[in-house]
């Protein structure tokens, strides 16, 4: 080891970062492991938590749909002002997502869980900057790994009839289209949920972090709000797609097929700007006019 190197790795101000940044997350963790060590350990563990985080999401953006008709301050972020979210919408995307939940994800979760022995748990927790890399590494393969699976589901007829049509059978994007999935669909983005964090080695709990992210930004992309507080408005220089984009998605299903970041789209020339939505007033003016 040379003279410089041997400084640095013995230079007090990094062994000080170093046990700093360490300690960050390891009283939570700590915390997590001595009162709630058997519910992490199980295998039903992250199938709880990513189903109760949906049904939360899409409480809260349910219950905005059904007062932004009568709520200005809220349908002024809609990205169609003009078309409703009915409790006929609502129902059928609850009825489907309840059935693919009773019929596939928990069938699947409790033969997990009698199959599978329950996980030890590393005593240490990550470090901030393992924590906060191994989700937007995840973030970036799954981004991926999706862009060519749904590009492959639109270009190819029969998987497009088979399995994707019918997550487009609603042009207008509300949060519980989110999981308006066929099973294919709901299997194959549970796998890479799964699987991308052991291909990184990613630490439980990063992992766990990263389900929790993916279902939150996928719900807001379906939401058909544009709130100022939404990714696409908070990732500089347009690399988020967010809800606009997703949108347009649905009204050109040969566009944005990225699930979150634009630069795929941006290098297979499937990039497009939303066109600004029009009020009310103005699709009455244009079908006078027609």
């Amino acid at each position: 080891m040379s003279p410089g190197s041997m400084r640095d790795t013995l230079d007090p101000s990094n062994v000080t970062w170093a046990l700093s940044e360490r300690s960050v997350l390891q009283p939570m963790w700590d915390y997590l492991q001595q009162n709630h060590e058997s519910s992490l350990r199980s295998p039903l563990f992250p199938v709880v938590l990513s189903v109760s985080m949906y049904l939360v999401l899409v409480f809260f953006y349910t219950v905005l749909d059904l007062l932004a008709p009568t709520w200005p301050s809220i349908r002024r972020y809609q990205i169609h002002q003009d078309r409703a979210v009915t409790w006929s919408n609502i129902g059928a995307t609850l009825a489907l997502t309840t059935y693919n939940h009773l019929l596939y994800i928990f069938p699947a979760a409790v033969a997990q869980w009698i199959w599978r022995p329950p996980v030890p748990l590393p005593r240490e927790a990550p470090t901030l900057t393992a924590f906060l890399l191994g989700i937007v590494g995840c973030t970036v393969v799954f981004d991926f790994q999706y862009y060519l699976w749904h590009l492959l589901h639109h270009r190819v007829g029969w998987l497009y009839r088979t399995f994707h049509a019918l997550h487009h059978q609603y042009r207008q994007t509300f949060s519980l289209v989110t999981q308006y999935l066929s099973a294919w669909e709901l299997f194959s983005v549970g796998f890479w949920t799964t699987v991308d964090p052991l291909l990184l080695q990613c630490h439980c709990l990063t992992a766990w972090a990263f389900m929790l992210f993916n279902i939150w930004v996928s719900t807001e992309d379906h939401c058909g709000y544009d709130f100022p507080w939404a990714m696409h408005r908070l990732v500089p220089f347009g690399l988020w797609g967010g809800a606009l984009r997703h949108d347009a998605h649905h009204q050109q299903p040969g566009t944005n097929f990225a699930p979150f970041f634009a630069h795929w789209d941006w290098l297979g020339g499937t990039a497009t700007m939303p066109a600004p939505a029009k009020t009310k007033t103005q699709r009455e003016k244009d079908e006078k006019e027609a």
